[in-house]
């Protein structure tokens, strides 16, 4: 059986069984810390004269946090495996309502100060080989130009609760001939081995000591403009 066909059996199964929750407790310990596992991207969408307007996000979350969140709305699949329009809908929606203290995952610096980002907006949501995907823009606060210049994104929840990895490759959209983007994976070495062993102590319901912790162990894109 391939992996698309066992995802589509354990998704029915659990979601004709009300089992979504105790499936999802049993899969992730209670001591594994981050919980979920969201792999993604990060797309940048400029304007004229490599002006950076804005950021497009890709989520998808694993298996199980796809089942929780799936048994959270009270959605279930059709006779395909799939999603119905109007249950897509719905679960487009429940991507519209961001939490107050959301912190977007997709960091974004130039000359290592912080860039402004605007709320999430437009999001697209769908379910692939059994996973959830939500795609939404972060629009820049005020446009950049980057002709000559270069930024930095760094993708990660401060918490570290969610562990993002940087999947798919960095689309460059509109003016942007002399730009490029490289992806810098997050390398475990022995210096930050502790402190992971630490955190993987840590409960659903712990929020670890040091501060934006998540930063630590972030996939980061740099982006640079001749």
């Amino acid at each position: 059986m391939d992996k698309k066909h066992a995802n589509e059996r354990l998704l029915l199964a659990c979601l004709s069984t009300l089992g979504c929750m105790a499936l999802s407790v049993w899969a992730a310990p209670a001591k594994a810390h981050p919980h979920v596992f969201i792999d993604g991207g990060v797309d940048f969408e400029f304007s004229e004269d490599q002006t950076l307007t804005s950021l497009k996000v890709t989520w998808l979350y694993d298996e199980f946090e796809t089942l929780y969140i799936l048994a959270s709305n009270n959605l279930s699949l059709n006779d395909a495996g799939e999603l119905d329009e109007p249950d897509r809908l719905k679960l487009e929606q429940k991507f519209s309502e961001w939490p107050e203290d959301f912190d977007g995952s997709a960091h974004l610096s130039f000359d290592g100060h912080s860039v402004p980002l605007k709320w999430p907006d437009d999001p697209h949501v769908q379910l692939i080989d059994g996973r959830i995907e939500a795609v939404f823009t972060r629009d820049l606060e005020k446009p950049m130009p980057l002709s000559g210049a270069a930024a930095e994104v760094a993708f990660y929840e401060s918490t570290y609760f969610f562990a993002f990895k940087i999947a798919n490759t960095p689309q460059l959209m509109g003016s942007s001939d002399t730009c490029v983007a490289e992806v810098i994976p997050f390398n475990p070495d022995p210096d930050n081995a502790s402190l992971l062993a630490k955190l993987a102590m840590l409960s659903r319901e712990e929020i670890p000591a040091e501060e934006n912790v998540g930063q630590l162990f972030a996939d980061r894109i740099a982006l640079r403009c001749g």
